[in-house]
């Protein structure tokens, strides 16, 4: 079965492999090796380390399957964004131009260079092997972050936020970068979002406008995907909106990629969490998909398991889970529900609640 742990310096090789066939850019997973080991070990360190507010830690997860000890996804969290350089993107701001005399009163977008970003904790780095079928992994892969968040308040801050990827055509060619980034740096987009290591690299203030991009003065090309996520990172978005988090005034700053935010409290991970009893499955299972989270050992473990719907019945858990998690009849896990309930027949709204 597969479950989520926290990388480890005896999973480079498979590490640097990911880092190098990744795409898009794995900004959280460096192509050299040594500054790869050098990523993984601070990932170590920071699991390791007592916390009492986030500073420059990094939290390196993979998705491990049990029976073959094959890595097959990452992700990570980087506890402050920008923490030793800021962190850029585009504020999406409304400007107001209006003259009494000719009687025009216009509202007007524009994108400003923001730095207000830093400091605020991000998730980074999400891959998941092409091999996989299905969603179900990629909710784990991804949702397993919020479950560490969620159970470890210190570390992080109050609000999280997560960059996903602009559109590109099948080419990898961004029209938003090709509108303004590429008059600025005179280089293609694939060659910049290397050398941007995560878009806390100085030389973006460096080259990057100063001043206001008037949005009505860009192609249509470029206002069209102004905040949309690209076709490869619909599933990623539709898992963030799934554990509660919103598009921000904040687009990025290469290729106008939507900027989605989360308050901890407010999230799926916090707000329908369940501390259950683990104890022998026996039987069917029935009720719903749920993410299973443990740290009885210091070490987090995620997974995903069905549970009754009823909280009184405990967490049930097949021999193979268990040992997944590290857990023994007894120990309390976390638990969240994998989906959202749908709606109740009488609510005819038809609003999202």
């Amino acid at each position: 079965m597969l479950f989520v742990r926290p990388g480890r310096l005896a999973d480079l090789d498979a590490l640097e492999h990911m880092a190098r066939t990744a795409q898009p850019v794995l900004h959280s997973l460096p192509h050299d090796r040594r500054a790869l080991e050098a990523r993984v070990a601070l990932s170590e360190d920071s699991f390791r380390a007592e916390v009492d507010f986030p500073g420059e830690e990094f939290y390196l997860f993979v998705l491990e399957d049990s029976e073959t000890g094959k890595l097959l996804g990452t992700a990570s969290i980087v506890a402050a964004a920008g923490y030793s350089e800021p962190f850029y993107a585009f504020r999406n701001d409304a400007l107001i131009h209006a003259s009494r005399e000719l009687h025009v009163n216009r509202k007007i977008h524009a994108l400003t260079m923001s730095h207000e970003l830093t400091g605020k904790s991000r998730l980074a780095g999400f891959y998941i092997d092409p091999s996989l079928r299905g969603d179900a992994a990629a909710h784990l892969m991804s949702r397993a972050r919020m479950m560490y968040i969620a159970a470890n308040r210190k570390r992080f801050t109050s609000e999280v936020f997560s960059l996903l990827l602009g559109v590109t055509d099948d080419e990898g060619v961004s029209p938003f970068w090709e509108a303004v980034g590429r008059k600025f740096f005179g280089r293609n987009f694939a060659d910049i979002e290397i050398e941007s290591g995560g878009r806390s690299r100085t030389f973006i203030a460096e080259v990057m406008p100063s001043y206001p991009v008037y949005v009505p003065l860009l192609p249509e090309s470029a206002q069209r995907v102004l905040g949309e996520p690209d076709e490869k990172a619909l599933l990623a978005y539709e898992i963030h909106l799934e554990e509660g988090f919103e598009t921000d005034r904040f687009v990025d700053i290469f290729d106008a990629g939507p900027v989605l935010t989360a308050q901890i409290d407010r999230s799926a991970c916090v707000t329908r969490n369940e501390t259950r009893a683990v104890h022998e499955a026996g039987g069917a299972q029935l009720g719903a998909t749920y993410l299973i989270a443990s740290n009885r050992t210091g070490e987090f473990r995620c997974v995903l398991a069905d549970l009754p719907a009823e909280k009184k019945g405990g967490a049930p858990l097949p021999h193979a889970v268990r040992a997944a998690l590290g857990v023994q009849d007894g120990d309390a896990v976390r638990c969240v529900p994998l989906h959202r309930q749908e709606a109740q027949p009488d609510d005819l709204s038809g609003e999202a609640q």
